[in-house]
């Protein structure tokens, strides 16, 4: 799905249509979870901190998120899958993988003549978009392969709104080009250690060779790094698929004896782990330290956080304050780091600093505001005199109908009173505490009330 908490927002407020929306933890730790295209193009991405998206687009709407709407549009996407394959893989709430060889669209296939198959197959993606047009009002990217590698790439290379088919054989033309990032398992200090060899493109990782990538980064990183530049990847689609944790760990060919040694190779380990966690949209609230001594005698830490996580600085304190209580004056021969405890979605934790932290009042924005009011208040408690309400939250008036909440500040709250589907509603700024203002469910999405983000970029 493209951009899809904003794209959400968008649709069910009209009055948000084709503007900046950001969504995310609006306290001063606070993180983008989604920002809309109309933000993108003022440099705001996902995992951006907060106060640095205000400073480069301050007219956006600062909204929290609304995971149960998320949720209710996610479903709907995933029967549209569901009803080309029984394999799907979800990785996160607006993604997921789809084996179309296992289900009625991989049999009307196959009785296709080779030479229609790319048009075919091509068909199939349209069709897909169009019904997830047609379902929700939003906008999806597919990209579709012979691998889950080439399929993810494909389709975060159709965005926004695009399709990519990649021929079986066209692998290495496409991969070629890309930078070393592009592939899974290489972070930032794998992609330092490839740019001092002079690779920075896949290209380039192919025309190395697999001895001189082992040579670098070691056996098994180097060969898996190999076997996905030259675009082979026979990794199934695991449907219904219940992951436990999420772990890393190497085994070295000398034992560690260097006490910054063992704590720098844990970080590289934390960050690795943060890596794959991400890259499955989960987060988690243990994290798991594993250390195998010179004598093969394996010590395993834990420590478990107030909240799940997909944070790597979160990470790498937590697992360096378990190696703090482990003694490796005689060697390591092996460290792991895992997290477990996972989390459905890792969007969700992006938010727990931003909102349980104390913050300041804002005003309540203009009545002739276009945007809403970057407010920062707490979840709204039972009536009182300090009642307070969220950006973005779903409201119901009983003299204004449905609407949601601009912002709020000094004993008042700003609301503007629309539907999805409906035109630009009026604005109205209420005391905090009327008694006819009330919190209330998401209004369902009224499809085709989405607006199609054009071209690609």
């Amino acid at each position: 799905m493209d951009a899809f908490f904003a794209a959400v927002e968008q649709a069910s407020k009209p009055s948000l249509r084709g503007k900046p929306v950001i969504v995310g933890g609006l306290g001063p730790r606070g993180v983008v979870a989604t920002a809309s295209y109309e933000a993108r193009v003022h440099g705001v991405h996902s995992a951006m901190a907060m106060a640095h998206a205000r400073r480069l687009c301050p007219n956006a709407a600062y909204l929290v998120p609304r995971f149960d709407m998320y949720r209710t549009v996610s479903e709907r996407v995933m029967g549209l899958l569901h009803e080309l394959s029984p394999l799907v893989e979800p990785l996160s709430l607006d993604e997921a993988f789809v084996d179309l060889d296992a289900g009625p669209c991989g049999e009307r296939l196959r009785r296709r003549p080779p030479e229609e198959m790319p048009e075919a197959v091509r068909a199939v993606g349209e069709a897909l978009r169009a019904g997830i047009a047609a379902a929700t009002g939003l906008t999806a990217s597919v990209g579709i392969a012979s691998s889950k590698l080439l399929a993810k790439i494909g389709s975060e290379a159709a965005k926004p709104d695009g399709l990519l088919v990649t021929a079986p054989g066209t692998e290495r033309e496409l991969l070629g080009p890309m930078p070393v990032r592009t592939l899974w398992g290489v972070g930032p200090a794998t992609a330092e250690q490839l740019r001092k060899a002079a690779i920075t493109t896949v290209a380039e990782i192919v025309e190395a060779g697999e001895a001189e990538l082992v040579r670098l980064l070691g056996k098994a990183h180097g060969t898996g790094l190999y076997t996905m530049a030259t675009g082979h990847d026979d990794r199934p689609v695991m449907a219904g698929r219940d992951v436990k944790s999420v772990s890393v760990e190497g085994t070295f060919d000398v034992d560690l004896t260097d006490r910054a040694r063992v704590r720098a190779e844990v970080d590289r380990l934390a960050a690795r782990c943060v890596q794959r966690l991400r890259g499955a949209g989960r987060s988690g609230r243990t994290v798991v330290l594993k250390v195998r001594r010179y004598d093969f005698t394996t010590l395993t830490r834990s420590e478990t956080l107030r909240a799940p996580t997909d944070d790597p600085v979160v990470v790498k304190e937590t697992a360096a304050r378990l190696l703090d209580a482990v003694d490796t004056t005689g060697g390591v021969r092996l460290l792991g780091v895992g997290v477990a405890g996972l989390s459905d979605y890792t969007q969700e934790d992006l938010f727990t600093h931003g909102l349980a932290d104390g913050l300041p009042e804002q005003r309540p924005t203009d009545a002739d505001a276009e945007a809403p009011m970057p407010s920062t208040a707490l979840q709204p408690s039972q009536p009182s005199s300090s009642r307070r309400w969220l950006p973005g939250q779903d409201v119901r008036h009983t003299e204004h109908g449905p609407g949601w909440v601009q912002g709020s500040g000094v004993g008042r709250v700003t609301i503007r009173f629309e539907v999805p589907g409906g035109e630009p509603g009026r604005i109205c700024t209420l005391p905090v505490d009327d008694p006819e203002l009330d919190a209330s469910d998401p209004m369902p999405l009224v499809p085709g009330s989405g607006e199609r983000v054009p071209g690609s970029g």
